[in-house]
C-alpha cells in the first residue's frame, strides 16, 4: 500500500512539473488535454500494483 501512495504523489509531482514547464505558451484546449490524459494513466500501473498486491495473499492448493 506504502508502494501505491508512493507512486501516486510522485507521479502526480513530475506530471504537473512537466505540464507546466512543457505547456507554459499552448493553448488552453491543448494544457487541459494533456492534464485530462496525464490524470487518467496512472491508474494502468496504480492498477498492476493493487494486482500484484492481491496476489502476495493468496495460497494456491
Amino acid at each position: 500500500m506504502v508502494l501505491l501512495v508512493v507512486f501516486v504523489v510522485t507521479y502526480a509531482f513530475f506530471a504537473m512539473v512537466i505540464g507546466d514547464m512543457t505547456l507554459q505558451n499552448t493553448s488552453g484546449w491543448v494544457s487541459f488535454a494533456y492534464f485530462a490524459v496525464a490524470g487518467l494513466v496512472w491508474v494502468i500501473p496504480a492498477g498492476a500494483i493493487i494486482w500484484w498486491m492481491e496476489r502476495g495473499g493468496k495460497k494456491t492448493t
